[in-house]
């Protein structure tokens, strides 16, 4: 596992803890669909279903991880989660929602983990 990889799951790991922490259930971690791409976290909030993307940076001149998500990116989540129903046995009565969750990690101090719900 290179440096990016590592950086991205320790912010996925700090996102399914705090969802786990805000009483969702987590159904799936880094789900793929072919070529089409991976959901970084599916999870449950009630009967809802919640598709969370996962954005981590580290301190420093980069963007803010929540201006990440692009109107495409925004689209292929939105697909992405139609292929989790699919191949899941269909939708919730709750619907579904996609999250994003910003990580960001200081120079020093604790990291900032902001969940932003229903973005696409």
């Amino acid at each position: 596992m290179n440096a990016r990889e590592a950086l991205g799951r320790y912010g996925e790991d700090l996102a399914a803890r705090r969802l786990a922490e805000a009483g969702m259930t987590i159904l799936e971690r880094n789900w793929r669909c072919g070529r089409s791409g991976e959901i970084d976290i599916v999870a449950r909030d009630g009967n809802t279903l919640v598709v969370c993307e996962v954005k981590t940076r580290r301190g420093g001149g980069y963007q803010h991880p929540m201006a990440a998500v692009t109107p495409e990116k925004a689209a292929r989540l939105r697909a992405l989660a139609e292929h989790w129903i699919h191949a899941h046995g269909g939708a919730p009565p709750g619907g579904v929602r996609v999250d994003l969750i910003g990580v960001l990690l200081p120079h020093r101090g604790a990291p900032t983990v902001e969940h932003a719900r229903g973005v696409a």
